[in-house]
């Protein structure tokens, strides 16, 4: 039967006396979400996550699509199939915004007992499927059905709304607290866009049908406001798209959200009705074409310039990698040579093979003691790749640093002594407990206490240990070389080397400080250095959290 009070619509959409809202809100949400989801899906069909914002503005159109004809047709039995398929359609479309949430913030497919729950909740509509829960008749005088709605469609499909966007935002907040800095922002731009779709689409919607129904309204032209949200999640995802390469897609988001602007724009045309409105509408439709292109091209060169950058940061990377391998590879094996030749000379020198001229002595000890430094030179090397590339690692323990400090001022003396130098050491009469990995605060003080000794030519090295309040205070103070502004900004830097450092320490390899610098900053600590310039002695700090 036909609604006889009605005009037969044009083109099976238009009416010209209905609002020009209906369109404006219909078509462009439309067109835009097929767009947005037909690229995505495009750009990556195997991937879940774009099947599933397929599948979300895929069925939002469909959605849209029959609420346009509700509104514009007049055949009863054609208005009747369409609506029995709103509700069903809305309560999809709450399911697959949940799915669709886990797997953006899971970075995979949710399991099967989730799964099955989404079922039941899906379940329902077959069991109300052409019955008077969904709908029981229609209305000719009105053309519509709202009057004969059953308890699906009213209650039950709404229901699944708000559940939703209820259950969506709290994977939200809970994701959120242990994501990275990066996807957090993601989280708020993906989930701002689609719990605004979900409010507006099932708020103002779920609004217009009960004031209609209630007789507040004569129709419910309010929900086509609603539609809007849809428009707001796809340039939500657009962004995301832009921003953070979300869904593999590139360049399409941009040229999505253009097309959507001109469409936007250009379905204005349909209710304006002054000449003036014309004029000015197409000047905005032509000037959104041309902006539009030049953004896109600017996009397109944004992109463009990020893969290289990315391309050649991972080529650096590479070679990154590379270089650290072939220095593990050449250290190694020369580590190897110079340990059996220190030992050779050792072995000759403790007299296992006989009584060895006092003449060859000197020539002997000098080959000891050149082989045992080359070995100590790689090993320092060794531990600055390892730190590099992330491979050590760090044992803690309960540790006296009293001792520790004593024991490795006490190793070294020799050596200061050795060179004419006064190395004191004030360390305290009791015990400083602290929580660190033995082995490696054992090499940074070592290296601390003997670069001081190695750049003092004269004088003294005072080495202090203290706590203070919840820290532990260790400096060494040396009456050396001192360090000029310059050099102090090559201090704890990858092979950082000062000026002249080298014509006093010919064996330096520029890779102590580094090691000491990553050493203390894993125990949570901090090492730095003072001095009042060149030949006036300096002084390196390390602090220590209790």
């Amino acid at each position: 039967m036909i609604c006889h009070y009605f005009p037969e619509p044009l083109y099976f959409f238009y009416v010209a006396d209905l609002p020009g809202i209906l369109y404006y809100s219909h078509v462009p949400a439309i067109i835009l979400a097929l767009l947005t989801g037909a690229f995505v899906l495009w750009s990556d069909r195997h991937s879940l996550l774009n099947k599933l914002l397929f599948g979300l503005c895929l069925s939002f159109s469909l959605w849209s699509l029959g609420t346009l004809i509700t509104w514009t047709n007049i055949h009863s039995d054609i208005l009747l199939f369409v609506w029995s398929f709103l509700g069903p359609i809305a309560a999809f479309i709450s399911v697959l915004s949940i799915y669709f949430t886990y797997v953006f913030l899971q970075k995979k497919d949710v399991g099967l007992k989730l799964k099955a729950v989404f079922i039941a909740l899906l379940a329902p509509i077959i069991v109300f499927a052409a019955t008077p829960y969904t709908l029981g008749g229609f209305n000719l005088s009105v053309c519509d059905a709202f009057g004969f709605e059953g308890p699906a469609n009213t209650i039950y499909y709404p229901a699944l709304g708000a559940l939703a966007l209820i259950w969506i935002l709290i994977l939200l907040i809970k994701h959120y607290h242990t994501a990275s800095k990066s996807f957090k922002s993601q989280i708020v731009i993906m989930g701002t866009g689609i719990e605004l779709f979900l409010f507006s689409f099932f708020t103002i919607g779920f609004l217009g049908t009960y004031l209609t129904t209630s007789g507040f309204l004569p129709d419910s032209q309010i929900e086509t406001y609603g539609y809007f949200g849809m428009i707001v999640f796809m340039v939500y995802i657009g962004v995301l798209i832009v921003r953070f390469k979300a869904f593999h897609a590139g360049l399409i988001a941009a040229q999505a959200l253009v097309i959507a602007l001109v469409i936007l724009i250009g379905s204005q045309f349909t209710f304006a009705r002054s000449t003036t409105n014309l004029v000015l509408n197409g000047i905005a439709f032509f000037l959104t074409i041309v902006i539009g292109f030049i953004l896109i091209r600017s996009v397109k060169r944004e992109i463009e310039q990020r893969q290289r950058i990315e391309l050649l940061a991972k080529d650096l990377e590479k070679s990154n990698s590379q270089q650290i391998i072939l220095i593990h590879f050449i250290t190694h094996q020369i580590k190897g040579f110079v340990t059996k030749s220190r030992n050779i000379f050792a072995t000759l020198l403790e007299g296992d093979y006989g009584k060895i001229p006092e003449t060859a002595l000197p020539m002997l000890n000098e080959g000891l003691s050149s082989d045992t430094k080359g070995v100590a030179t790689i090993q320092e090397i060794l531990n600055a790749a390892n730190i590099k590339s992330g491979k050590v690692t760090y044992e803690k323990q309960e540790i006296d640093l009293k001792t520790l400090v004593d024991e490795v001022t006490r190793d070294l003396l020799p050596f200061a002594t050795k060179k004419g130098l006064a190395l004191t050491v004030e360390t305290g009469d009791v015990p400083l407990m602290y929580s660190g990995d033995r082995l490696q605060l054992t090499n940074a003080f070592k290296n601390l206490i003997d670069n001081s000794i190695k750049y003092t030519p004269s004088g003294e090295v005072h080495v202090y240990l203290s706590e203070k309040g919840d820290r532990i205070h260790f400096r060494i103070t040396d009456t050396g070389v001192g360090i000029t502004p310059e050099d102090m900004e090559h201090l704890f830097t990858e092979g950082g080397h000062g000026k002249d450092s080298v014509k006093v320490n010919v064996e330096s390899t520029g890779f102590g400080l580094y090691i000491v610098k990553n050493i203390i900053e894993a125990h949570h600590g901090k090492v730095w250095a003072t001095s009042d310039g060149a030949g006036k002695g300096s002084s390196f700090i390390v602090e220590l959290p209790k």
